[in-house]
């Protein structure tokens, strides 16, 4: 497991890019027939990939690193797979999780098992995971079940289309939201006038990403920006004093996890494109 430590704002401004690149950028989600880990003190989120091949994958020992006796025993866990059908066995129980599904894991869960349908097209299972206080159930989502919403235009090269599945309209949590944004071809903004939101972080990961192509992510405070060169299946922490705004050389899709105080969609703090430096 990665453990990334929360960065100040101030000790943000002075890094370079390979600096920036170590605290905020994790380069390698998803490893075939294994799993990854980061651990980010900024509200203690924990995300990475499962991407099971011929044999099921089970989340190694964790009791040293969490002091539990397995991951879930006091944390709440998201998922959407954005590779081929799979399935996810909780304590027995089976959910077969397709392309650009969801599946909610409620805490108390022991043993979670993830198995690809077809080694040759596995499953790509990324999760974010956040600290809990109470259990609510298990719960699959559709894309059809999830709540959308399409913003944006395209002379403003900027429309995209929202799939909320993991918010309260949807499932009940104790404070994880995700979801996922694609943009329409021909729009390569998301989230421009950007925001911040003082009450909650968030992890983006970024993909349908061609090879040739890439998305430069906008962060640091909205009069002190930074960038980030991001490649496919590659995820970008955010604490909640930077904006999170990206433009692509194509359009292309990402996957938002957030946990903070609420679990309100719109608590952003927005910040007009004149004030940006």
């Amino acid at each position: 497991m990665e453990i990334r430590q929360g960065i100040h704002s101030q000790h943000a401004k002075t890094l370079d890019t390979e600096g920036l690149r170590k605290e905020f950028l994790v380069e390698s989600i998803f490893e075939a027939g294994g799993y990854t880990m980061t651990y980010s003190h900024i509200d203690r989120i924990l995300f990475g990939g499962v991407m099971p091949l011929g044999s099921p994958v089970e989340f190694g020992d964790v009791s040293k690193q969490f002091g539990v006796e397995y991951l879930l025993e006091r944390r709440e866990m998201g998922i959407i797979n954005i590779g081929e059908t799979g399935k996810i066995t909780i304590d027995g129980e089976t959910f077969t999780v397709g392309n650009q599904e969801a599946l909610y894991i409620g805490i108390k869960s022991k043993v979670v098992i993830f198995e690809s349908n077809d080694a040759r097209n596995p499953a790509k299972f990324y999760f974010n995971c956040a600290p809990a206080h109470m259990k609510y159930p298990t719960k699959k989502i559709t894309r059809e079940e999830a709540v959308s919403v399409t913003l944006g235009d395209e002379k403003n090269c900027n429309l995209r289309t929202i799939y909320k599945y993991i918010v309260p309209d949807v499932v009940e949590t104790c404070q994880l939201v995700m979801g996922l944004t694609k943009l329409k071809p021909g729009s390569l903004w998301n989230t421009m006038p950007c925001h911040t939101h003082e009450r909650r972080m968030e992890v983006y990961l970024y993909l349908d990403v061609d090879a040739d192509h890439t998305v430069f992510h906008m962060m640091g405070e909205p009069q002190e920006t930074r960038h980030l060169l991001i490649h496919n299946e590659q995820a970008v922490i955010s604490p909640s004093w930077s904006i999170h705004s990206g433009v692509g050389t194509q359009n292309y899709s990402f996957i938002w996890g957030m946990v903070g105080e609420n679990q309100t969609f719109d608590d952003m703090d927005h910040v007009p494109i004149s004030a940006i430096r």
